[in-house]
């Protein structure tokens, strides 16, 4: 065997051992076991106004808000003040940075091509403002709704411009 041979052959030897300890201490780097990626905080109100600034009430009503009620029907996504208990804050990132990922079937929320309706602002958000946008979908709550059977109060019921509430059985006198 020359001498160039055992050059290479002992330099790929060098090179096999020096990647085999890289892999072994890499490893011993990895992501650690139960891991689960931590969500910031963020700032609510900050949320809110990148909410507004992306106009996502034109495509999503939120009740309770003051923002008004979106009116294009092939573009309306799904109401959010009832969002919050349903979904982690990891859940609401997604649909924000990969709005195609989950797709509610059935609610006309998907493209023809069965890519989502909502568009990316990917190019226009900072992750702070994605932070702080969950932050604002997480506080949302829906309007109290009077319970069942509760008496909704005067001039409830009442046909308009006619000035009288229904009676206890709901008729109009």
């Amino acid at each position: 065997m020359s001498a160039r041979c055992v050059v290479v052959f002992a330099t790929g030897i060098v090179m096999a051992t020096g990647a085999l300890v890289a892999s072994a201490q890499h490893g011993q780097h990895g992501t650690p076991e139960g891991w689960k990626f931590s969500w910031p905080a963020g700032d609510p109100e900050k949320g809110r106004e990148v909410f507004t600034k992306l106009e996502c009430s034109k495509c999503h009503e939120v009740k309770g808000e003051a923002f008004a009620t979106p009116t294009d029907r092939d573009r309306i996504g799904p109401e959010l003040s009832s969002m919050a208990p349903l979904h982690e804050s990891e859940y609401f990132a997604e649909a924000i940075i990969n709005p195609s990922a989950v797709i509610e079937k059935g609610r006309g929320y998907a493209a023809p091509d069965g890519t989502s309706k909502m568009p990316s602002f990917n190019d226009s958000i900072t992750v702070q403002d994605v932070v702080d946008l969950v932050a604002y979908l997480r506080s949302l709550t829906p309007p109290a709704q009077p319970a069942r059977g509760a008496d909704p109060g005067p001039g409830a019921g009442a046909q308009p411009g006619s000035g009288a509430a229904p009676d206890a059985e709901g008729h109009q006198h």
